[in-house]
């Protein structure tokens, strides 16, 4: 399982040096990782979120630079 600091650091490398439409694309797969790895559910619940609390704020982090991209 990555880091939360190595995603993070992938993360920061792809808004740096990716161009769109790639960079949309990587992020999407960065998020898509995120969920498996940390059992991310697909239905909101705050209760994960706030036994997860570093897990939900970059996986919000790259969500929110990902939609700015459109």
């Amino acid at each position: 399982m990555k880091t939360l600091t190595k995603i993070e650091e992938e993360y920061q490398e792809i808004i740096l040096l990716v161009k769109e439409p790639m960079r949309s694309h990587l992020l999407m797969e960065l998020m898509t990782e995120m969920e498996r790895e940390y059992h991310i559910p697909m239905i909101r619940t705050e209760d994960w979120e706030i036994k997860n609390k570093p897990v939900i704020a970059l996986y919000r982090k790259i969500n929110l630079n990902n939609n700015l991209n459109f």
